[in-house]
């Protein structure tokens, strides 16, 4: 014959099953994976989005410069103009795989690091979810105890109250417990979801370094191929007189232009800094007023509320209630930084419009003369001022140095050019601020792009030869307002 449970054994029952239910729900949110859902945007590809969209502004202003430039000239074609686009692609795959490059191994830090989290949660979780089970085990163990039911019990009331505490007490150990186990919980699934979001990136990453290396490739086989067959009238060009003069001249041209922008674009900054300080200075003293007038308001009132006081105590009477105290008022939110650190409101230029400005204060780079160091390893074929066999003085010199060799800024600057030239194949420039710039040409590759900051010594080329040089080395020449000057004198051989 069965027993009906008894009371106490269906009380029993109960909790078990509540204490089921808490630790199945817990862990279907730790253990079971969310449903399947679409895959959301990277924060990568928002940020290339963002920054491609910068970029292309800045690019097409300097591709106007370019092309008014074009316009002025008079020269003929050059077969190596017929070579620029399959050397500028060449450049533009190099520079992305190396930028792939240097991302990917980023994040293989950042998915490194998440693992290591992710570890360490998983371990603090197992461990709540069994001092939690041990908790239930132990309200089981005891019965189904509660407030009521000891208030009814009719016991000492000193127990009841030391009981109550008890229970009061354990009572917020167990909810202290649960709040942070669903904190790290809620970790979990964040770390979860950065590490997936890192994950799609990398792939990300992969495919684009694959169609880069495609593409690499199949520029390389068509620059070998355009050379085979303008190498003939590569050598007759070359031997034009005049045609190092009209390449010097074009590269005047272009630095004139340039200084044009970037002066604007340093006026623009200017005032921008001069406005955002001023709008800092108006909110600082409106707030120092608002705080002396709230302050006084304040004086005031209570100067008031102990009058009333005084004057109901020589009436006895019962003192005034005290008048509400006046709110803080609620500050506006301030405008989130922009990409950099910088506030930005709608008033304000576009990092392109100002993506020129010099980075470096005037006077540094004059310091450094006789310091510099080469800007890339090798031996000096021409030097500044020596003459060409048309007469023509070179207003730069050249390196000779492997195919592939890494050039680097000479001083920290920002890069005001990187793209093709017409007898300088890829080129890039740095402006060092006081007007003084550096100039590096023939490169394979341009690794960094208009508008950069770049630090002293950092990579950002590598040696070619393009725009129809014979030979593997670097062009590199300095500036100072728009003039070329002799390197001689600031590197250190």
């Amino acid at each position: 014959m069965a027993v009906a449970p008894t009371r106490r054994a269906r009380a029993r029952r109960a909790v078990s099953s509540s204490a089921l239910a808490l630790l199945l729900a817990l862990g279907t949110v730790y253990g079971v994976p969310a449903a399947h859902a679409a895959p959301k945007p990277t924060e990568r590809s928002k940020q290339k989005a963002a920054a491609e969209t910068e970029r292309a502004a800045l690019a097409r202003k300097l591709a106007n410069l370019k092309a008014e430039i074009g316009k002025t000239e008079s020269a003929k074609e050059d077969a190596a103009d017929t070579l620029a686009e399959s050397e500028e692609a060449i450049s533009d795959a190099n520079r992305t795989l190396r930028e792939l490059a240097a991302e990917q191994s980023q994040l293989n830090g950042k998915v490194g690091e998440l693992a290591a989290e992710q570890l360490r949660l998983s371990a603090t979780v197992a461990a709540q979810k069994q001092q939690l089970a041990k908790l239930l085990r132990e309200q089981y163990v005891a019965g189904n105890e509660d407030r009521i039911k000891l208030l009814l019990s009719g016991d000492n009331p000193n127990r009841i109250n030391r009981e109550l505490q008890l229970m009061a007490y354990v009572s917020q150990s167990q909810a202290r417990l649960l709040e942070s186990l669903r904190a790290n919980l809620k970790k979990v699934e964040d770390n979860q979801a950065a590490a997936q979001n890192a994950k799609q990136e990398l792939d990300e990453i992969a495919e684009e370094e694959r169609q880069q290396k495609i593409k690499l490739e199949q520029e390389k086989g068509r620059r070998a191929a355009t050379l085979a067959t303008l190498s003939k009238k590569l050598v007759t060009q070359r031997k034009e007189a005049g045609r190092m003069e009209q390449d010097a001249q074009r590269l005047d041209n272009l630095v004139d232009r340039l200084n044009k922008l970037i002066e604007e674009q340093a006026r623009i900054a200017a005032a921008e800094k001069a406005r955002q300080e001023k709008l800092a200075a108006e909110r600082a003293a409106k707030a120092k007023a608002d705080a002396e007038a709230r302050a006084l308001a304040r004086a005031k009132a209570q100067a008031e509320r102990e009058r009333l006081a005084q004057e109901a105590k020589k009436a006895g009477k019962p003192a005034p209630k005290p008048l509400p105290v006046e709110e803080e008022p609620k500050v506006a939110a301030k405008p989130e930084p922009a990409q950099g650190g910088e506030v930005r409101d709608e008033k304000s230029p576009r990092p392109s419009e100002v993506a020129l400005a010099p980075v470096v204060p005037d006077g540094v780079f004059a310091k450094l003369k006789g310091l510099l160091p080469l800007p890339v390893a090798g031996k000096v074929e021409k030097r500044f001022g020596s003459k060409n066999a048309d007469g023509v003085a070179w207003k730069g010199m050249v390196v000779k140095a492997g195919g592939g060799a890494e050039v680097r800024a000479v001083a920290a600057g920002r890069v005001v050019h990187a793209n093709w030239l017409r007898g300088y194949g890829n080129f890039i420039i740095v402006d060092h601020g006081g007007q003084y710039w550096s100039g590096y040409g023939y490169n394979e590759a341009l690794l960094k792009r208009a508008g950069d900051v770049v630090k002293a010594g950092e990579v950002i080329a590598t040696v070619g030869n393009t725009g129809g040089y014979e030979e593997s080395g670097l062009y590199f020449e300095m500036r100072h307002q728009g003039k070329p000057i002799d390197p001689a004198g600031w590197v250190k051989f």
